[in-house]
């Protein structure tokens, strides 16, 4: 909702490996990482990626900057995108059990 009234409706979700897992590559990444304002998540993860973004755009084209941005910085090997077609749960209130 809040996206919408921005005007930047769409959340994309992008996997980034990098070239290397050395402390010095990570840290380099996530210091770049902060930098861009369209991403308002980053995740250092397991598995194949090494991180996962969650970003916010306006449409194809806006993300087509935002990938080239990614795609520049330093120690990036490889970034796959996946466009959210609709929210189904979305909550910010936290669990108290």
């Amino acid at each position: 909702m809040y996206q919408k009234a921005i005007g930047k409706p769409g959340t994309v979700f992008v996997r980034v490996t990098l070239e290397g897992q050395q402390q010095e590559k990570l840290q380099c990444f996530e210091q770049e990482i902060s930098k861009v304002k369209d991403v308002l998540e980053c995740y250092l993860m397991s598995g194949d990626s090494d991180y996962l973004l969650r970003i916010i755009v306006r449409n194809n084209e806006d993300y087509l900057r935002v990938h080239n941005r990614l795609t520049g910085l330093p120690g990036v090997l490889r970034v796959q995108s996946s466009f959210a077609l609709k929210t189904i749960v979305k909550k910010t209130e936290l669990p108290l059990d």
